[in-house]
């Protein structure tokens, strides 16, 4: 992997001025990666002036001058391949298939841009005042700062950065303290396009340190956040107080629904990637199963045997389905609520074993939704199977939760499913497909305390541009 040490702003490579000598490790072999200086509060500075003066200038360009820098950008990501994927391995844990997500969502959100004058549409409207014209126009909001986390740590950042950098607007990324080489790479992917310099910043730290500097500085326009429910309200006090815009993308208690006429084998298929997939490292991943009580059993025995299949281990052996946790002290989360489902009276039906930073499957059988690991995210290789007598009932259990991120309804009727869908408190709701969903150029983004705002398409157009009224008096009144 190579060793991403410097900030990156106005286009140069520079060593970060705050007090931290940071490390990034593999969480896997526990290998030191290397070690780097943090930013500090004036490298925030200076990455947001950079932007602001490289904003006004990059918003002129003609969407076709723009759309060739896009084209430019792809080039370089698939140049880049190998370099993203050692990565997504050494940095952020990741498997083979997580990897292959990764690479093919980040080309698919700039292709989805790429045109993004198809995004700019403004309108004309009739004005109740003869001769006078009415323009509501388009316009890139101007700044724009990314906060990314660890867990997806390339497509959660390209998610903001690209169609915000599109639309016209400049960006001062930050990504999460366990994956710092995402950003950096994503920042050779625009130096080696050439856009221009302060286009595309990327700073590293503490969010300790430098995370309210990132957030409550007068430059940016907008912030986009994606992490904790807890720190997204810190996020969401400071904009507030600031008077500026924000997308909050938060936690998630997803479930996954199995009515009694579901198919087991799809259901049982769609819950091994919706509730494994990275280690159960993903705001969308599937933390509870309530399952119809007629297939309760049934589906139990065949999510068990299927989940004994799964290898676990070193993300660099493509037989393995995932790799480690993130960091020590997540596993130390995660450990947590293990304990506090068995103490809480849940039943193991698979008992997982941790080795190093890697926890292999739990699942928990006879688990009423009021414990611990069926109220809050676990984060983590660890489900929760749930029974429920009614459809009434399961549908009250899904939504007794503070989240409402996405979800999932299996059933063999596939407008029935579309109703129990209506139903469930949740941004996003999957009918035979898992929680775990993502299409660029559909709406994406959660209700409660999931957060605030849209991405994808239109949505994070809205949320990174704004709307002018211009009127001009043709005639004298």
């Amino acid at each position: 992997m190579k060793i991403y040490d410097k900030q990156y702003i106005n286009g140069q490579w520079q060593t970060g001025t705050g007090q931290s000598q940071l490390e990034n490790r593999n969480p896997f072999t526990g290998e030191l990666l290397y070690s780097y200086q943090s930013a500090s509060a004036d490298d925030v500075d200076q990455a947001y002036q950079a932007a602001k003066a490289a904003q006004t200038n990059w918003a002129q360009l003609t969407p076709q001058d723009r759309a060739a820098y896009m084209d430019k950008l792809l080039v370089a990501m698939d140049e880049m391949a190998e370099e993203t994927r050692a990565v997504l391995v050494e940095e952020a844990g990741s498997a083979a298939n997580k990897v292959a997500f990764e690479l093919a969502t980040i080309k698919s959100i700039v292709q989805e841009f790429r045109n993004a004058s198809a995004h700019m549409n403004g309108t004309i409207q009739p004005s109740n005042v003869p001769g006078k014209d009415n323009y509501v126009i388009r316009e890139p909001k101007g700044v724009i700062g990314v906060i990314a986390p660890w867990n997806v740590p390339l497509v959660l950042a390209m998610r903001s950065v690209v169609p915000a950098i599109a639309l016209g607007n400049t960006v001062v990324l930050k990504p999460a303290s366990d994956t710092p080489g995402s950003a950096f790479l994503i920042a050779e992917m625009f130096d080696r396009a050439g856009f221009p310099p302060g286009v595309f910043n990327a700073i590293a730290g503490k969010g300790s340190e430098i995370g309210d500097a990132i957030t409550a500085h007068p430059i940016p326009n907008a912030i986009s956040f994606t992490g904790s429910t807890e720190v997204g309200r810190h996020i969401g006090s400071v904009t507030g107080r600031e008077i500026k815009d924000v997308s909050l993308e938060l936690g998630g208690n997803n479930v996954q629904l199995v009515l009694a006429d579901a198919d087991i084998d799809q259901a049982v298929e769609a819950a091994v990637f919706g509730c494994f997939f990275h280690a159960g490292q993903i705001c969308m991943r599937t933390n509870r199963i309530i399952i119809a009580d007629d297939i309760y059993d049934d589906f139990r025995e065949a999510f068990v045997a299927r989940i004994k299949t799964l290898k676990v281990g070193d993300p660099n052996d493509n037989d393995n389905f995932y790799g480690p946790i993130v960091s020590q002290s997540q596993v130390k989360k995660i450990t947590g609520y293990i304990e506090s489902a068995l103490s809480e009276g849940a039943q193991p039906a698979l008992a997982g074993e941790t080795t190093g930073q890697v926890i292999s499957p739990w699942i928990f059988t006879e688990v009423t939704n009021d414990m611990t690991i069926a109220q809050e995210e676990v984060f983590g290789p660890v489900v929760a199977l749930i029974r429920a007598q009614t459809l009434d009932q399961a549908v009250e259990m899904a939504n007794d939760t503070q989240y409402g991120l996405s979800g999932a309804v299996f059933t063999k009727d596939c407008y029935r499913g579309l109703q129990v869908a209506k139903r469930i408190e949740s941004g996003m709701v999957h009918v035979n497909n898992p929680s775990i969903n993502d299409e660029s150029h559909v709406m994406f983004g959660g209700v409660k305390a999931s957060g605030l705002g849209r991405f994808n398409g239109q949505w994070v157009a809205d949320k990174f541009t704004t709307e002018r009224w211009i009127s001009v008096q043709t005639l004298p009144q």
